[in-house]
């Protein structure tokens, strides 16, 4: 029973610990300030969002995030779509508290599914970025390159159940990431 008591409280410190720092894409389709503009005031609009900051040379948003938000990366990307314009890169930055992750491996961070693809067995301890290689949240060609690095059938649906869950609850929504 104690090692059941510690092995929660030490689950529970871990997700207390965790903490999505910033968010940075990279948007295309983007063809002058105008454009820029337009998902600046989107990202702004978003709840999670302290401050947006822009970089139109690169096309690039960096979204600091408010203390204890919770990060939903599809909302992020339809702030954008929303916009008019597409998530051509997604970079998350966080602090992890020792998250043990390993290739083609699922795991829970931040309340996220997350599926490391392209990854060596390491852990991640204090600030870390991951990119999001979903559809929608890179180019076709490196989606492409990630999903064919597993055989999960989740990398297709984005819904965990299609893999590794037999049940009949509601769709867990799943990330695939690399670093």
């Amino acid at each position: 029973m104690k090692k059941l008591l510690i092995v929660f409280a030490a689950f529970i410190t871990l997700q207390l610990n965790a903490q999505v720092k910033e968010v940075t894409l990279q948007a295309s389709g983007l063809t002058c300030a105008m454009c820029s503009n337009a998902i600046n005031k989107a990202l702004q609009k978003l709840p999670i969002a302290a401050r947006v900051q822009s970089n139109i040379k690169e096309s690039s948003f960096t979204i600091s995030i408010k203390n204890n938000s919770n990060v939903d990366f599809d909302a992020i990307r339809k702030a954008v779509e929303s916009a008019g314009f597409s998530v051509a890169r997604l970079s998350v930055k966080g602090e992890f508290n020792n998250l043990q992750i390993s290739n083609d491996s699922h795991v829970n961070w931040e309340g996220e599914n997350l599926h490391f693809l392209g990854v060596q067995k390491q852990v991640l301890s204090g600030e870390q970025t991951f990119q999001v290689v979903d559809k929608k949240f890179v180019a076709d060609k490196v989606y492409k390159k990630y999903a064919a690095a597993t055989k999960m059938e989740c990398v297709k649906t984005g819904v965990m159940e299609s893999c590794c869950m037999k049940s009949h609850a509601p769709a867990t929504r799943i990330y695939h990431v690399t670093i």
